[in-house]
């Protein structure tokens, strides 16, 4: 099978930990004998220092004309801390998820027996946790019109904007996922204040009425945030809004003890794109220190979600648990014992994949 994958390393440790995630991806193709071709492109920071646009118009040609997207991460204290910076990296974040029409964030929440210790939950309450978070990623807040400041500065304005079409793509791809999983979508919302939420609310009503196999159930955006903390292992599918998922889904990825250690895949009407979902962490830039973990199980993601290769996808998840196992981890979740490199990582998961029968 023929694979082409535009890569965009990005910020920070993007490229060190892409590069691992590559290794691991050239590796499952050798084995199974898939023809890969990697193209890569600016985006971030990078991209503003070089073209000054933090999503060049070449990145976006090349994703649309690429199979799936491997994206590393942005963001740089050079822009976080000037205030008066016209042009951010973040921009080429959203500019890509708008571009590519990327409406779907999916994230799944799964805990891993070898790091059950560095969750900041008790053992007895994250055993069993396996879900997955939706998260809507065009429209609401971040995208809502009009959007500014008063001429004198001291007011700031932002408008959430959902349509039905929107709310309807969104919530349904969330009942397809549910009926691949537990049968149960958990909708969060904010419909007691919010008209948006209200809007999401009776969207979803209608759309729960096809799928009578599926258990519903609707829950406010504050209640969510208790019961992820406090009952993590009740949810199945859970599907929000913008803003929503995206503080939902970071508090959600504590629960497995690292950010280091969950991918994510943004779906939508184009190119996927797969990325893991923390930052770009410029500290560890070039220290070769950085987990690189997530963004290889992005990689795995990648396999089963844009090419349908479960096979290959499968191997790299098995290898990702087997150097947790061995202890070949870097120090953010090293127990007590050796902490290894990057780049010792990413050559231990390709050595297990090319030998393991």
């Amino acid at each position: 099978m023929k694979l082409n994958i535009a890569v965009l390393p990005g910020d920070g440790i993007g490229p060190e930990i892409i590069e691992q995630a590559l290794h691991a991806t050239e590796a499952v193709s050798n084995k199974f004998g898939h023809e890969l071709t990697c193209n890569h492109a600016l985006v971030g920071a990078v991209a503003i220092d070089a073209v000054g646009n933090p999503y060049p118009d070449a990145t976006h040609a090349l994703c649309m004309e690429s199979d799936a997207v491997l994206f590393g991460a942005i963001g740089s204290p050079k822009y976080d801390n000037d205030p008066s910076a016209k042009v951010r990296p973040e921009q080429g974040l959203l500019a890509m998820r708008k571009k590519l029409e990327l409406y779907a964030n999916i994230r799944p929440v799964t805990v891993f027996s070898s790091l059950i210790d560095k969750s900041p939950l008790k053992p007895e309450l994250i055993g069993n946790v396996d879900f997955m978070c939706i998260r809507e990623l065009t429209g609401g807040l971040y995208f809502g019109r009009p959007q500014g400041r008063s001429e004198d500065g001291t007011t700031a304005y932002d408008t959430c904007v959902y349509t039905v079409e929107e709310i309807d793509r969104i919530v349904r791809l969330a009942y397809e996922y549910a009926i691949k999983r537990r049968k149960k979508v958990t909708i969060v919302d904010k419909a007691n204040v919010l008209c948006t939420s209200r809007l999401w609310r009776q969207v979803a009503q209608g759309i729960a009425k096809e799928f009578p196999q599926v258990e519903t159930e609707y829950m406010f955006v504050d209640n969510a945030a208790m019961q992820l903390i406090q009952w993590p292992e009740r949810f199945d599918v859970i599907v929000t809004e913008n803003m929503f998922g995206d503080i939902l889904t970071d508090e959600a990825s504590v629960i497995t003890g690292s950010l280091g250690m969950l991918p994510s895949a943004s779906v939508g009407v184009h190119t996927s794109v797969f990325e893991p979902i923390h930052g770009s962490y410029p500290q560890a830039a070039g220290k070769n220190i950085a987990n690189p973990l997530a963004t290889i199980l992005s990689a795995a993601l990648m396999f089963e979600y844009a090419f349908g290769l479960k096979t290959e996808g499968a191997l790299i998840r098995k290898a990702v648990d087997a150097s947790m196992d061995a202890g070949v981890v870097t120090e953010d979740i090293a127990r007590g014992g050796k902490a290894y490199t990057t780049s010792d990582v990413g050559k231990w998961i390709v050595d297990y994949i090319l030998n393991e029968k």
